[in-house]
Formats: C-alpha cells, sequence, structure tokens
C-alpha cells in the first residue's frame, strides 16, 4: 500500500489557493477541505449568537462545538463573516480546538488535499506535497471584488483591497500559527496565471514534490 497522499495548499486571501486545491482533489481522486470554512462557521457562530469575534473563549466553545452541517452555509461568504474570520482564526485556544478535526481529515485513507494558511506548518508539517500560494495584492483584491460584485456587493476596489492588506497583516502578525511559508513549500504565484495554467503548473510542483521522495500515488 503506498503511504498517503496529503498535498497542503496554503497562501493569503484571494490568492487562488481554494481553486487550485479543488483542482487538485480532482486529479488526484482525494477529498478536499477548505480549512477557512472552519474558522469561518466559528465566526458565522458567534455573529449570530450576538458574540463579538474578539472573545476568545466564546470563539474557542463555537468552535469546539461546530456543526460540519455549517460548513456549506452560503452566509460564510460574506464580507462580514469573514472579518469575523480573520479576527477568531487568530485565538490559540480557536485553532486548538480545530486541529484535531483538520488531521483527522488528512489522515484519511488514501490522503486528502488541505488548503489554509498554516496546513504545511502545523497541520501537517509531514505532507510529502506543500504549496504556498500567493499574488500581488491588487491583484487578489481585483479578484474579490470582482467576486463580491457578482453576489451584489457594490464595495469599492479600495475598500476591498483594504479588506486584503488589513487581513495579510493579521494573518502574519498573529502569534498562532501565523501565515508563513513552509520551508519545503513550492511558490506559485498566480498574480499573471490563469486559472488553468496556475492548475497546471500546481500539478507539475506536486509531481516535482513526489518524485523528490521517491515512488509515490494516491
Amino acid at each position: 500500500m503506498p503511504p498517503p497522499l496529503v498535498i497542503a495548499v496554503d497562501g493569503p486571501a484571494a490568492s487562488g489557493k481554494g481553486t487550485i486545491a479543488r483542482a487538485l482533489a480532482r486529479h488526484y481522486g482525494l477529498p478536499c477541505l477548505d480549512t477557512g470554512k472552519l474558522y469561518r462557521a466559528t465566526g458565522l457562530a458567534l455573529h449570530r449568537a450576538g458574540l463579538a469575534p474578539e472573545d476568545e473563549a466564546a470563539a474557542a466553545s463555537a468552535a469546539a462545538e461546530l456543526d460540519p452541517a455549517r460548513l456549506d452555509d452560503p452566509a460564510l461568504m460574506s464580507a462580514d463573516i469573514a472579518r469575523y474570520a480573520s479576527i477568531v482564526s487568530a485565538h490559540p485556544a480557536v485553532r486548538s480546538a480545530l486541529l484535531a478535526r483538520q488531521r483527522a481529515f488528512a489522515a484519511q485513507p488514501g490522503g486528502a488535499v488541505l488548503d489554509g494558511r498554516d496546513i504545511g506548518t502545523v497541520i501537517c508539517p509531514d505532507a510529502p506535497a506543500k504549496l504556498f500560494v500567493t499574488a500581488r495584492a491588487p491583484v487578489r483584491a481585483a479578484r474579490r471584488h470582482a467576486e463580491l460584485a457578482g453576489s451584489g456587493d457594490d464595495r469599492s476596489l479600495a475598500d476591498v483591497l483594504a479588506d486584503i492588506e488589513a487581513r495579510d497583516a493579521r494573518d502574519s502578525s498573529r502569534s498562532a500559527a501565523p501565515l508563513r511559508r513552509a520551508e519545503d513549500a513550492a511558490l506559485l504565484d498566480t498574480s499573471d496565471l490563469s486559472i488553468a495554467a496556475a492548475v497546471g503548473q500546481a500539478i507539475r510542483l506536486v509531481e516535482d514534490a513526489l518524485a523528490r521522495r521517491g515512488p509515490h500515488s494516491a
């Protein structure tokens, strides 16, 4: 039996990591987890309960009691919940509460693809393939602005860029599992790539990583 194929895909907001992770999962026939939804669902639970995302105890409790069914709630993708998610994800107690859930997903027979901000550094540090997907902040803001506009959100591009930069600062400076590239993660800058080109490059990088580790198949 070949060892499980775990692919860790990390990167900042709107870098394309989610799209790439899903494409890799389809390519290798693996389940995929957008770990950001765990934090969004935690934030959504607080929002609906009228609790502040800065309340670490309440956030940790919400994370521990998280209902997996909430991961498909359309409300998770709103800008308000994205802000809540960014704040609650900085709480060590929240990250601790969600750690086992993420590692259990990665430990499935055959492996899995997980995307987030600390997959290659904290959740699955021994993953045989790791990618760090990024793009220039203005490019990421333009992508998110188009996405929001498509859903009826009329906020300005300048506001979206400010949100992206604030999220980057929070994610990179938090004490618990800050956003950073793992030393053995391949860098993939999607700034000037189409989706198809980015996915193709991601597959090549995964194959290169697996080749360096020796025979491996999903």
